[in-house]
């Protein structure tokens, strides 16, 4: 059971964006989306809103997450975002990660001395564009904010702050539990709690997928598996201003095992420590998803999940056990995670 809550998290993001939901999608005409290389692209506003009952995996027993709802703070809908998607030629330079800023910068709407913004143009600025050069036959899809509130009129700290509020989220789940064989999908019993009452605000920053156009096998970094070249690579920022949660009995990460534990407040980040700069404030989670064989364990195959890795600063300022006061409050500065994993049945 250690190893299943990345799993499920997984899955319910999967879920998430896979899910028929209340939506509106506007479909743009193809527009010019390389400067380099002058290819035309596909663009999508989204606006959205998801509500699952429930999304429950079967071993023998269940793990069943009850009553998902994905919008944005109160009761908007998940909006102001715009979806690019490319099929990329030979070295094509695309948008990707904070990009943005580096072209900003160039236009006089950010201070290219800002740290920051000084980051992104050395990570970006990339052969007279910004962003990456892809491979010929990468699918690249870039999502970032329509409105990302950056304009002439503002100075470098408030275009800065406009752009990490533009895209604001609201998340809820009622329930994460374990249940019997027995259990009757969508209508309970309810069973062991671990997780209650989660309800968390806060704001999404670029999210980049790559589908890598290759048909090579790589080693990873470890030495432990062999990967299919055709990779998914993800990198999504974010930022959680507030979430609350019932932490009833669950081990996370493989590191935290704590039962009967309220969390109230919690903020995740990253404004401080070693790690911060050409961040803008926003917490990192990325990972790569491929066909996988193990070096360890000879002639099993499955899904590698690897290089994965989040980075954050976390402050929980109210931790509290039953029903007692809080006992204070705990601070991760400079937290990473890193793991690499291969997914089978057994």
């Amino acid at each position: 059971m250690k190893s299943l809550i990345p799993s499920v998290s997984a899955g319910l993001l999967a879920a998430i964006v896979s899910a028929s939901a209340t939506a509106d999608l506007q479909a743009l005409a193809d527009s010019e989306m390389s400067e380099v290389q002058g290819q035309a692209g596909l663009s999508i506003e989204l606006s959205a809103q998801v509500d699952i009952g429930e999304v429950a995996y079967q071993d023998a027993g269940y793990v069943a997450i009850k009553d998902i709802h994905l919008g944005g703070i109160g009761a908007s809908m998940l909006d102001n975002m715009l979806i690019t998607m490319d099929i990329a030629g030979p070295n094509e330079v695309l948008h990707r990660g904070f990009s943005k800023f580096a072209m900003w910068a160039d236009n006089g709407l950010v201070d290219a001395a800002h740290q920051d913004v000084a980051a992104a143009i050395a990570r970006y600025s990339v052969g007279g564009g910004y962003g990456e050069a892809f491979n010929d036959g990468d699918m690249v899809i870039h999502i970032d904010s329509l409105d990302p509130g950056v304009i002439a009129g503002n100075n470098t700290a408030q275009n800065i702050a406009a752009y990490q509020s533009a895209i604001d989220f609201g998340l809820s789940v009622d329930s994460v539990s374990l249940t019997t064989t027995g259990y009757d999908v969508g209508n309970g019993p309810a069973g062991t709690l671990m997780f209650s009452d989660i309800n968390a605000e806060g704001y999404l920053g670029p999210v980049d997928i790559v589908i890598r156009n290759s048909d090579a096998t790589n080693t990873i970094s470890n030495g432990a598996m062999d990967v299919s070249g055709a990779v998914t690579e993800v990198d999504a920022y974010f930022r959680v201003t507030d979430m609350d949660l019932d932490w009833d009995a669950a081990d996370v990460l493989l590191v935290f095992n704590f039962a009967a534990m309220k969390q109230l407040g919690v903020r995740i980040h990253n404004t401080r420590g070693n790690d911060y700069i050409g961040e803008f404030g926003f917490a990192r989670v990325s990972a790569k998803f491929a066909a996988g064989t193990s070096n360890v364990s000879p002639g099993v195959t499955g899904l590698a999940v690897y290089d994965v890795e989040i980075r954050a600063d976390v402050d929980m300022p109210h931790v509290q056990f039953g029903s007692s006061p809080s006992i204070g409050g705990i601070y991760f500065t400079d937290f990473v995670f890193q793991t690499d994993v291969l997914v089978y049945g057994h």
